[in-house]
């Protein structure tokens, strides 16, 4: 059984423009990435998903494989299934590639909960957060079942803390995999009114009627996307606290 790991890496952002090429202790942010995505033990291979030149020619210049796509995609899923038709693969991970912290331990947790249940079609991960940050629209929570099915995505608390009493609230960790003969069908499905009123893709998924296994992790994660520059410079100042480089 193989499985892919895909970054998708787009160069324009209206709040960071180039930021896959962003400098972080003297490499660019996509660099950070794929090295850490690469210990990840459940990918057989890996690869950069991308709309430019100038990022290919970055993931080659320190050994990496980059492929260029359409720059028209929706989605970064659209992005990476337009690598992954290329592949001959069973499953494919969709890794954030503005995510320089993440760790390859967690990209296992999701993988092997896809390829230890053939029943599965997608999953993802999520931690448990602090309450400060329980109301803010830019993280993402989940809550699911008791077999670990997701039953909402959504940039509001959930659940509601009526009851706030051995209340838990989870964020949703953006590392999605998926099978890829489900990406293929995932990417034709038509957008749906909660995946577009919350801007989330993975409703969509719900939405057509198919389950989404949420894996907790077990690992202490830190889930800082970078998607301006203050939260450039709040990676860089945890780099170099932990001594890393």
């Amino acid at each position: 059984m193989k499985t892919i790991g895909i970054i998708p890496a787009r160069y324009g952002s209206s709040r960071l423009p180039g930021k896959p090429l962003k400098d972080i202790l003297g490499k660019p942010m996509i660099q950070h990435v794929y090295e850490r995505a690469s210990r990840a033990k459940r990918i057989d291979e890996l690869i950069v998903a991308t709309d430019d030149e100038r990022i290919v020619a970055a993931v080659e210049a320190f050994g990496g494989k980059a492929m260029l796509t359409a720059k028209d995609h929706p989605t970064g899923s659209d992005r990476i299934a337009e690598v992954a038709r290329r592949y001959e693969c069973d499953n494919v991970i969709n890794i954030q590639g503005d995510e320089p912290l993440i760790m390859p331990e967690i990209i296992d947790e999701i993988t092997e909960a896809l390829i230890s249940d053939p029943s599965l079609v997608m999953a993802t991960g999520c931690y448990q957060i602090p309450e400060a940050l329980y109301h803010n629209p830019n993280v993402v929570k989940v809550v699911f079942d008791r077999e670990g099915y997701a039953m909402m995505f959504s940039r509001s608390l959930i659940p509601y803390p009526r009851k706030a009493e051995g209340l838990a609230v989870y964020e949703h960790i953006g590392i999605y995999a998926y099978t890829r003969d489900f990406l293929m069908k995932y990417v034709t499905l038509p957008q749906t009114p909660l995946s577009t009123a919350e801007s989330l893709e993975q409703l969509k998924v719900m939405e057509n009627g198919y389950r989404i296994k949420v894996v907790p992790t077990k690992f202490g994660y830190n889930a800082l996307s970078v998607d301006t520059q203050e939260d450039l410079d709040e990676v860089i100042r945890i780099m170099k606290e932990r001594g890393e480089g």
